[in-house]
Order: structure tokens, then sequence, then C-alpha cells
């Protein structure tokens, strides 16, 4: 029987808005991630850190289906994501259902470069959600607001800074009005002038009080802003706490040796 109703334990009432569970993946013969679990409550600024190829992109990627995993469930917000017994047309509509409820940014803009920023933030509701053309102008203009940018409304992306472009990805992401927010390594690709401005849209998204998974490099960024950070480590989650417990007290070897590493860097 498909588990495709929400689970008891994972209601949506139960402030539980992410359930990983011993969540699997290979690469051939490379296991990527070799039995994770995570939970993150409604709310909750989760920062995932490691070091390359320690598997933390692959578990984002996973979360909404871009990489498919070998074993384990996957639930949001009470709705299991991965359906192993669900093919075909069905699962399609299963997925593209679940991923209007998360938002992705990734290192790399991916803005279509003949359309203008509002168009680019404006085309997924009008669209996806069947929005009308006049309110979702009206509330796309207050999203490029937000993330201050609504003077750029009919600039086209090549004449963007690479700041300027993150933004509107995250803004383009927040139009779909997901229950989640998942940024993968969204400052890597930029400047490093450039990293603040893009810090400071997730930190007022942290501010209130949007669920996000966020995997960074930034050792300070996730110190500031994360309820609950997870240090990865050749696929398996080595040490998680507290950022004022990880980051000052460290229990593992590797996590000291990590941190010490990239502290000093930054």
């Amino acid at each position: 029987m498909m588990e495709d109703q929400p689970r008891s334990d994972t209601n949506k009432n139960s402030g539980l808005m992410l359930d990983i569970i011993n969540v699997k993946k290979s690469f051939g013969e490379l296991e990527v991630l070799k039995g994770i679990d995570l939970q993150v409550q409604r709310g909750q600024i989760v920062s995932i850190i490691g070091s390359s190829g320690s598997g933390k992109s692959t578990l984002l990627r996973s979360i909404n289906h871009l990489e498919t995993i070998d074993s384990g469930e996957i639930w949001l917000d009470g709705m299991r994501v991965n359906q192993p017994d669900m093919k075909g047309l069905a699962f399609e509509r299963h997925i593209n259902s679940v991923r209007q409820n998360m938002g992705m940014v990734f290192q790399q803009f991916n803005l279509f470069p003949h359309l203008t920023t509002l168009d680019n933030v404006r085309l997924a509701p009008i669209k996806i959600k069947g929005m009308a053309k006049p309110e979702a102008t009206e509330y796309c203009m207050e999203l490029l607001e937000k993330v201050g940018l609504a003077d750029k409304a009919d600039t086209f992306p090549a004449h963007l800074s690479g700041g300027q472009k993150q933004r509107v990805a995250i803004a383009r992401a927040l139009a779909m009005q997901p229950k989640v927010m998942l940024f993968d390594e969204a400052t890597s690709a930029l400047d490093p002038e450039l990293v603040e401005e893009v810090n400071q849209v997730m930190k007022q998204l942290a501010h209130e009080h949007m669920t996000m998974l966020i995997v960074t490099h930034e050792m300070n960024f996730a110190n500031e802003v994360s309820d609950h950070v997870l240090f990865m480590d050749q696929g398996v989650v080595c040490e998680q706490g507290p950022p004022s417990q990880l980051f000052t007290n460290p229990k593992e070897e590797r996590t000291k040796s990590f941190l010490k590493k990239h502290l000093e860097q930054q």
C-alpha cells in the first residue's frame, strides 16, 4: 500500500516540516549518503556544513527529488516525497505538486535571459498556480521590494550583478509561497563583495520564520542565522547541535579539524 497519506506522527499539527529517515544514495560504487536522519521543525533554520564531497548538496537535491534516493523516507509536512510504489504520470504529478511547496536556490541563478526580472519572478505563479497577471504582478513586485530589487523589475538578467541575479532567484522561489526554502551554496558563485547582499535577504527570511535548510561554506553566517547546524563528513552526519555548541565546543575530532581550518580562512 502506498504511503501517500499524512503520517499520524508527522501531521500538519505536529510542527514537523521535514522528516528525513535513513536516507541512502550511491552513485555507482560511491556511497554518498549513508543513512541520513534529520528532522526540521516548522520555522526552523538548519545549516549543513562540511567539506566538498561530504554529501551536503546531494542530500538537499534528494529532498525535492532532483536526485532519486536508493532507500529511506523523505516527508514534507506529513506527506511522503519519495513514493517507491508510484510510477509514471501519477508520480510525475505527485512530485510536481511536492516541488511547489519547496523553493530551491542553487549556486547558479538559472534565470531566463530573455525575460525581465519581473517576468522571471511571476512566470511560475501565472503558469503553475494560475494566478491572474495583475494579481501576480502586484504580488511579485512586493517580493522584488523585499529583496531590494523593485527598481530592477524591467531589467534583463544580463544587466544585473551576480548578487542581484541571486536575489531575483530567491524572489522567484518565494513566488510559489513554499513551505520550505532550500539553499544550495547560494553565495559560492558570487564575488566576496556581493555575498552580504544575498545573506541579508536570507537573514530577513530567517527573521520571518521561514523554514530553511541551508548548505553553506560560510561558518560565520551559519553561526549567526541558524537554529541548528549539521556537520556532514563522508556521507554521514558526524555531529549536530545548536550553533552555540557546535561552533564553540564541538565534540568530534573531525568537526574540530574542519572548523579550525575553515574559521581560520574566514
